[in-house]
């Protein structure tokens, strides 16, 4: 694993840290790969049942790091379509798809690809003094790592707009306010709640949480029918694991379950 990407096994969860603090955790093309190595990681280990994805230093992310881009005249017009299709799609694609809780603690500035990786998690909590900037349109650029498909969900195509236009920071408590978060937390308290969440969702009954993510993900663009055929085929399937049993059976003894997250 490269010294870009921290690991952290907690056993039933991963902290996962990106670890550039010097650059505020700016994406390099081998960090990028290693983020991606260490998520699929854990997605792929029945026994990792949540995620927790920060920063180390005092910033989340910068997004992409501009060194890397070559604008010599030599190397002709770059191809970031292509850089999206490397590393920021699979990367979003993989957060949203894996079948557990991915929590995201927002430490500091999220800027560009970095808050848009950020909103792409399931549960983002921010410090208080974190900011979301869409920074592209300093650069010309739209936005990306599904910034485009997620800020207009989450708060709106007039917010969205003026975002991503203007590129002003947001602070956390605006954000939480606006639904782009779950919620702003106190600086100094922010990772201790972020892995508390963690380890609970951890904890939880893994099968049913992913079937929840996947209703709850796919019901931004299905009909109503539709939607309600595959809660159908969703609830079917969270009916038939131990975790359901263990449930029912908590509630009627009045006690706490203990799930395993078996299928």
């Amino acid at each position: 694993m490269s010294e870009t990407v921290r690991v952290d096994d907690r056993g039933p969860w991963v902290m996962v840290t990106l670890n550039r603090p010097d650059s505020l955790n700016a994406f390099t093309g081998e960090m990028l790969s290693a983020l991606r190595s260490a998520l699929e990681a854990a997605g792929e280990r029945p026994e990792c049942r949540a995620v927790l994805l920060t920063g180390a230093g005092r910033g989340f992310c910068a997004g992409q790091d501009l060194s890397e881009v070559d604008l010599s005249p030599e190397a002709g017009a770059p191809d970031l379509g292509r850089t999206l299709e490397t590393h920021y799609n699979p990367l979003i694609r993989l957060i949203r798809g894996m079948a557990k809780p991915v929590v995201c603690a927002v430490n500091g500035v999220a800027a560009g690809a970095g808050a848009n990786l950020a909103l792409s998690c399931d549960i983002v909590l921010a410090a208080d003094s974190a900011r979301f900037i869409q920074a592209f349109s300093k650069i010309g650029l739209i936005p990306d790592a599904g910034g485009s498909w997620a800020l207009a969900r989450l708060v709106g195509e007039a917010r969205a707009k003026a975002l991503a236009f203007t590129a002003e920071p947001l602070a956390a408590s605006v954000a939480a306010d606006w639904g782009l978060i779950w919620k702003a937390v106190a600086d100094d308290a922010l990772m201790a709640e972020a892995e508390a969440l963690t380890a609970r969702l951890a904890d939880g009954p893994t099968v049913g949480l992913g079937l929840t993510k996947q209703a709850i993900q796919e019901a931004t663009i299905n009909a109503l029918d539709v939607q309600l055929d595959r809660e159908v085929d969703y609830q079917r399937r969270a009916g038939r694991t131990p975790d359901f049993r263990e449930g029912v059976n908590a509630f009627l003894e009045k006690r706490v379950p203990t799930f395993t997250g078996r299928a």
